[in-house]
């Protein structure tokens, strides 16, 4: 699945090739993706786009009228692609601009988004209950801390918790807690505050790297320009159980939680 450092990675290759131009025409082939996609996003035809942002992990176009949010889901991927590429399986939704740039959202599971937030207002309560940015100010220690306090929850699953953090998806926080020194089963409520100043300056470092080097290629994720990240060469113990550990060469263990992978050092990483 792509995760913020890849939607963020989408953002900047996507924003010159739309931003200010007019869209000529919206083209849904496929209506119903995790949601059906709403029949008001045909009103953008004719608006000019007036910028990008990303919350979480979804693109946000902003119209005049309104904000397109795009979710690329499990498997999703977007380009900009001209008006002479052929569509191909899968490419579920275009917007031509009068450019001749068509962004073009590819998504093979149909598990991802295309919503609109009429006036900019979000009706539905998508983004209302996400939580501070991981890369912003507003999360910090003293917020993780707080957040943290009294919880039982195992500190990996408490940092994919939506409401705490966006974006801190599996790949980053099985990262983040090995370089932090932190067993990914420890109780949030359990990890005192000097740990979780270092955990919260590792998850900002580990993400700003990640973007940096263009995400993390895995299974089906490119950048916007059909360029594989980098990142994937730098993981220290995801998708590495069963090999040694990079600082000590103990045997990484793989575990499960809440049905996802989890990869760590019984060494190097402590309760």
């Amino acid at each position: 699945m792509p995760e913020l450092p890849e939607v963020e990675v989408c953002k900047l290759g996507i924003s010159p090739h739309i931003i200010n131009q007019k869209v000529d025409d919206v083209i849904v082939r496929f209506w119903q993706l995790r949601w059906p996609i709403p029949k008001e996003v045909l009103t953008i035809k004719g608006e000019v786009l007036q910028r990008v942002e990303r919350r979480s992990k979804y693109l946000m176009l902003v119209f005049e009228s309104g904000t397109l949010l795009i979710h690329l889901g499990m498997s999703g991927t977007i380009r900009v692609v001209n008006d002479g590429v052929a569509v191909v399986k899968h490419d579920h939704f275009d917007l031509a601009f009068t450019n001749g740039n068509i962004l073009r959202l590819n998504d093979p599971r149909r598990f991802g988004a295309v919503l609109w937030l009429p006036e900019h207002k979000d009706i539905d309560g998508v983004l209302s209950k996400l939580g501070p940015e991981p890369l912003s100010e507003a999360f910090n220690a003293d917020y993780l801390f707080a957040c943290a306090k009294g919880r039982k929850t195992p500190i990996k699953n408490f940092l994919m918790s939506n409401p705490v953090v966006v974006g801190v998806g599996n790949i980053y926080a099985n990262e983040a807690l090995f370089l932090a020194g932190i067993l990914p089963t420890s109780l949030a409520g359990s990890i005192s505050k000097r740990r979780i100043t270092i955990l919260v300056d590792t998850i900002k470092a580990v993400l700003e790297s990640a973007i940096s080097q263009g995400g993390t290629t895995l299974k089906d994720f490119t950048q916007a320009d059909g360029k594989p990240g980098y990142f994937a060469q730098s993981l220290n113990v995801y998708g590495r159980g069963g090999e040694p550990c990079l600082v000590c060469e103990t045997e990484l263990t793989e575990i499960r939680q809440s049905n996802r992978t989890t990869v760590y050092c019984k060494k190097c990483q402590k309760k």
